[in-house]
């Protein structure tokens, strides 16, 4: 069973996002939080699986709270996919860099929603079907200009390569497509790179690939 915790200001919003995804049989809310500050109490005391989380909230915004939510070395199992209005939010970038593992645009179709809610939780997708990879490097074009990249010298050659493969948006089945070998292979190699850099989830390994300049904006032709 997914647990899933709601963080938006409007109330209308969270009964439909409620009702939605209260109807599947293997999704549950855990809860719900008017804003940033209550959604970080539920989550160190409910401990859901991931928050859908409104990047605009009073008191404390969604960004705030992300960034308190995945610096809790505790809560290090809690998946946050931000809310946002429009797909080109002037945040949505910075929310990923904040630690989020994807963001949703509010008027995605339900189908896509409950697609990306299991997969993030599975750890195998950064952003809803409605957001083009394109956006990706378009938020990472303003990102700060890559440093040297000293800390992918752990990584092996296919390791690196798998990581520009995830940079430019590709899931595990794309990518073992793309180097002829199994999606499980594939995953292991994503999932060593994690590791040897640290990376919360798929979505820091991408804002890495980008920073470290091992994907560079526009490369998606």
């Amino acid at each position: 069973m997914i647990r899933v915790l709601l963080a938006d200001d409007q109330l209308l919003v969270r009964a439909g996002f409620r009702a939605l995804l209260d109807a599947q049989p293997d999704i549950e809310v855990a809860g719900e939080a008017a804003d940033g500050a209550e959604a970080v109490r539920l989550v160190r005391e409910l401990r859901p699986d991931t928050v859908l989380m409104d990047i605009r909230m009073p008191k404390q915004d969604g960004l705030a709270a992300t960034r308190a939510i995945t610096g809790d070395p505790a809560l290090s199992d809690v998946k946050v996919v931000m809310l946002t209005t429009f797909e080109l939010d002037e945040y949505v970038f910075e929310a990923i860099r904040s630690g989020a593992s994807g963001f949703l645009v509010k008027d995605t179709e339900p189908d896509e929603l409950l697609r990306a809610v299991r997969a993030v939780v599975d750890g195998d997708a950064l952003l809803s079907p409605g957001v083009t990879r394109r956006l990706i490097a378009e938020f990472a074009a303003r990102s700060k200009e890559p440093a040297a990249a000293t800390f992918l010298d752990g990584l092996t050659e296919r390791e690196r390569e798998v990581m520009a493969l995830v940079g430019i948006g590709l899931s595990n089945e794309e990518i073992a497509r793309r180097l002829v070998v199994s999606p499980l292979t594939a995953k292991t190699h994503v999932s060593r790179a994690m590791v040897k850099l640290g990376a919360r989830d798929r979505a820091q390994l991408v804002v890495l690939a980008y920073e470290s300049g091992l994907v560079r904006p526009g490369w998606l032709g």
